[in-house]
């Protein structure tokens, strides 16, 4: 199962969204972010839009997460290095049974800093 973690500004819209997730070249399985963000019209209607599940992560569920990229501010606020990474890498372990998960995609970001993906499979033990 692949799952594109989002992030995003409270002001993004559905098309910094659709572009975010198209930078990362892939059709994930499912979209995850914050529970906060999860709640927000852009996200939902994206999710609809492309028949996918979304999941909701608490900011608990994140936290410690070892992530590549580490933003100070993000580390400091949410307690890993990258929300989008560390969304995908934890909603990817979700499921069945114990898992691991991967990043396939590093935290990217939209030109103008609106919107941030990454994406990250579940790997079988």
């Amino acid at each position: 199962m692949k799952v594109a973690g989002i992030g995003f500004r409270a002001d993004a819209t559905l098309a910094d969204l659709r572009s975010v997730l198209a930078l990362t070249g892939a059709r994930p399985d499912a979209l995850a972010s914050l529970a906060a963000k999860a709640a927000q019209p852009a996200l939902i209607e994206l999710a609809a839009e492309l028949a996918l599940p979304l999941i909701a992560l608490r900011e608990e569920d994140i936290a410690g997460e070892q992530t590549p990229t580490c933003s100070p501010r993000i580390q400091s606020r949410f307690g890993t290095g990258s929300v989008a990474e560390a969304c995908a890498l934890v909603a990817a372990r979700q499921g069945p049974g114990p898992a691991r998960s991967r990043l396939i995609t590093p935290r990217l970001i939209t030109a103008d800093g609106m919107a941030t993906a990454a994406l990250a499979e579940r790997l079988e033990p």
